[in-house]
């Protein structure tokens, strides 16, 4: 696909038309060190959806073509299976969280064969999966409520509480530390859209409260943690400039977040009360989906999906992440 517009209105309007989200990645910091500037990703069907990293410079990435999760150690140059197809019965591989508190690589995985992209077996229920963060080893399998869902993106409280979108319903999913099974967090009106996809990034702010937004709606939204966990107020919050395809969000620094946009940016945002403003960090991405912060670098991943759901667009590019260095804030 090519960086121009007309490649991105097709990668839109495939998304919409089959009621899928793209994803993103998770933010985690790490002291600077000697890293490359970019990370290949092996294969022609990687088509990678999402990356996270922990402290040391690990980044892992999920597929979503191959059901299966990369790992790229501290300073390489090239990412490797790590998490094979089927493992956990994973599907295609949305968001990855690495939580090192906890030990765990939580993943999402959905069922994308609607859309003739089927990897796994014959159980095509979506669920949230946990693996050992450092033996790949998997750990635990958690239904999505409901029939028709999507696990797309998650992140981790200070107290382990893991919150989950789900882009075909208009509800936040919420996993407390122990629990056997999710439940319907926060739900609103404000998080349907009319077609495709909904819910997709989401992070957690400086005063507690979870940002996320709507990929096909182009929303960015604010829900309150009350003091008891439970949602109170969801807030749209007034951006700056519209924004397009809004996918992975994670938070950078106080009120401020990476975003990435499925037409081609990344940014940094900045909240301050209902009003959010968006700087673009970069332009020109191939078809991004997913950002994680490693130092003073973000990581962007550029999926290039319109060649998976388009075989008219030709076959992709060689599949990589790629550093930029994140702007004072």
């Amino acid at each position: 696909m090519s960086h121009g517009t007309s490649g991105l209105v097709n990668y839109r309007s495939l998304w919409s038309g089959f009621g899928l989200l793209t994803l993103l990645a998770v933010s985690a910091p790490m002291p600077a060190s000697a890293t490359p500037n970019e990370i290949s990703i092996p294969g022609d069907r990687a088509f990678p959806e999402s990356i996270t990293s922990t402290s040391d410079g690990t980044i892992y990435i999920g597929s979503m073509a191959e059901g299966l999760v990369f790992r790229a150690s501290p300073g390489a140059a090239k990412a490797e299976v790590w998490i094979k197809p089927g493992t956990n019965g994973l599907l295609s591989v949305l968001g990855v969280l690495a939580d090192e508190k906890s030990g765990t690589l939580w993943a999402c995985s959905s069922d994308l064969s609607g859309m003739g992209v089927k990897v796994g077996g014959d159980n095509r229920q979506v669920a949230l999966k946990s693996f050992d963060l450092k033996t790949g080893a998997a750990k635990a399998s958690y239904p999505l409520p409901g029939g028709k869902a999507l696990c797309n993106d998650m992140v981790v409280a200070a107290d382990g509480t893991l919150y989950v979108t789900d882009s075909l319903n208009p509800h936040i999913l919420r996993l407390k530390p122990g629990a056997s099974a999710l439940e319907v967090w926060a739900e609103n009106p404000l998080f349907h859209v009319e077609k495709g996809a909904g819910l997709d990034g989401i992070a957690i702010g400086s005063d507690g409260s979870i940002v996320t937004n709507t990929f096909n709606g182009g929303g960015l939204f604010k829900v309150e943690m009350k003091s008891d966990g439970s949602a109170g107020a969801v807030t749209q919050l007034k951006t700056s400039r519209p924004i397009t395809l809004p996918d992975g969000l994670r938070k950078l620094g106080n009120n401020t977040f990476l975003m990435i946009e499925g037409e081609g940016r990344l940014d940094v945002v900045t909240i301050d009360g209902a009003n959010a403003k968006i700087d673009t960090v970069k332009d020109g991405y191939n078809g991004p989906v997913a950002v994680t912060q490693v130092g003073p670098m973000a990581w962007v991943l550029e999926g290039q999906l319109t060649h998976l759901f388009d075989p008219k667009t030709g076959k992709p590019g060689p599949f990589h992440a790629t550093a930029v260095a994140i702007p004072a804030h």
